[in-house]
């Protein structure tokens, strides 16, 4: 880890906490955690660094590289005695710290505070090839790049991410699809002076935090004004930022002294505010107490941008006409469009695999990439694996998923080059930090189970300061310099 990041982010724990009257120390312990876990993330992130290297050899080509790629990149890096690893990446800044964005959205992280240059973080000894990859021949080993370059392989690792899918709601069409970074433009371009925003693109949550300051001045003239927020029917990453961003829009709005004159409402396309019953319930009392309302199973199809209307499917189900061979009900779903009005609302848009991986012979008719959600490996190809966004794995796009999942896929990477049994399985574990409030997080973690997995001995279900804390000064030095460095 960078000491002079690591001293920096201390230096402002230390500041805030001493505000309560605590020592850093008391708060650790308040936490539940030693020093070192907090910053570091388990000791067996460290084992891998001290562990005798692997005499394995092959060429390792990964496609991505973002947070997940770079990871296993320096893993894999730490792990063998001679790798031979390629990155194909596009993006000059595609390490950018993406869970910043929130921050950014609601004027607490400005973008220079999370942008960063891939070239940094590249391991030593690995080739990073500024280009994207466009078609996929898993037969050969083989993968064609946008240049026309083909590069081949012994294993493939596919981290690329997914897409922001914009043009699917009617009136966004000119948007179209666009990445969590750049091409920017023509999303705030679109959105323009509408209210309609995105934390979701980090130039466009920059936008984000002048549509809610307009939002709020706004209110503080005296004029009653709606703000909405919506969660589409695909797989999102990060699937706690629809409500971060709402609870951070209520505390700015508290904060201002005119919550009186704001309604926010919340319009998930689902049927609960979070599927581990648990933190589903402590949300739904954290609403209550804000008075803050949702309408469930809602879907975003369309927004008019001039006249700033919303176009909802409400969709529910109703008991159909009776089958007396099976001696049940017929199930009908039933759909009205339903219109709403608004001064500001805050858009997640729907997310898609890129379609030259998608529809490639790696991906599935879903688009993710399909693997054994414990391995990691590919299901029909055995030196392919997956990680992160863009695979099939059940609740597994958040960058706390990512710090689980790429320490499994280089032991079973290097196990399968060793011509070993795959060993290591990722059980699901999920983190996902609910900002709450400015000052407040409720720290959600979870697996495949559905039940509360704290790593601390604290009620996960209770939003603390300590949380805070670590989210805002502590989460961005330990991915930024433990996990890309293959150590956290």
């Amino acid at each position: 880890m960078s000491k002079t990041e690591l001293d920096k982010a201390l230096g402002l724990v230390d500041q805030e906490i001493k505000k309560s009257g605590i020592s850093r120390r008391d708060a650790f312990k308040l936490a539940g955690l030693g020093s070192a876990t907090f910053l570091m993330g388990d000791t067996q992130a460290q084992a891998a660094t001290t562990a005798n290297a692997s005499e394995a050899k092959g060429k390792i080509l990964i496609i991505g590289g973002g947070l997940a790629g770079i990871s296993t990149a320096a893993r894999l890096s730490n792990t063998l005695s001679n790798p031979d690893i390629t990155i194909i990446e596009p993006n000059p800044k595609s390490v950018s710290y993406q869970p910043g964005n929130t921050l950014i959205g609601a004027g607490i992280y400005e973008k220079s505070d999370v942008m960063y240059d891939t070239k940094d973080y590249v391991p030593s000894g690995t080739k990073l090839i500024k280009d994207k990859a466009v078609e996929f021949n898993p037969k050969n080993n083989s993968v064609t790049l946008e240049s026309g370059k083909e590069i081949t392989y012994d294993f493939l690792i596919v981290a690329a991410g997914l897409k922001l899918d914009f043009g699917r709601i009617k009136g966004l069409e000119s948007v179209g699809e666009a990445y969590s970074l750049g091409e920017a433009k023509k999303i705030t371009d679109t959105f323009g002076d509408s209210g309609v925003c995105s934390i979701y693109n980090t130039d466009s949550a920059v936008a984000t935090w002048s549509a809610m300051q307009k939002f709020i001045e706004q209110a503080k003239s005296g004029q009653k004004v709606k703000g909405i927020f919506t969660h589409p029917n695909t797989s999102i990453k990060c699937g706690g930022a629809p409500k971060k961003i709402m609870y951070l829009a209520n505390s700015r709005l508290e904060e201002a002294g005119v919550r009186h004159n704001a309604e926010l409402t919340f319009y998930p396309n689902g049927g609960k505010m979070f599927g581990v019953p648990e933190y589903h319930d402590a949300i739904v009392k954290q609403f209550e107490q804000r008075e803050m309302k949702w309408n469930y199973n809602h879907n975003l199809t369309g927004v008019d941008l001039e006249k700033k209307i919303a176009t909802f499917d409400k969709h529910w189900e109703e008991k159909g006409e009776y089958d007396e061979d099976i001696e049940e009900y017929d199930i009908v779903k039933k759909h009205l469009d339903v219109e709403v009005s608004f001064d500001f609302m805050h858009i997640t848009p729907p997310m898609k695999a890129p379609d030259e991986i998608g529809n490639s012979p790696i991906g599935s008719r879903k688009g993710w990439i399909p693997v054994d959600k414990e391995t990691l490996q590919h299901v029909k190809f055995d030196n392919i694996f997956a990680i992160g966004d863009i695979a099939a794995v059940p609740m597994g796009k958040t960058g706390g998923s990512v710090r689980k999942q790429y320490k499994v896929l280089v032991d079973n990477l290097v196990a399968a080059m060793e011509g070993k049994e795959l060993k290591a399985k990722y059980a699901g574990y999920t983190v996902c930090p609910l900002i709450t409030d400015i000052g407040k997080v409720m720290l959600a973690e979870f697996n495949w189970t559905k039940k509360p997995t704290p790593s601390f001995p604290l009620d996960p279900t209770q939003e603390r300061y300590i949380w805070w804390l670590m989210k805002v000064y502590l989460l961005k030095p330990m991915t930024m310099h433990g996990m890309l460095s293959g150590k956290a």
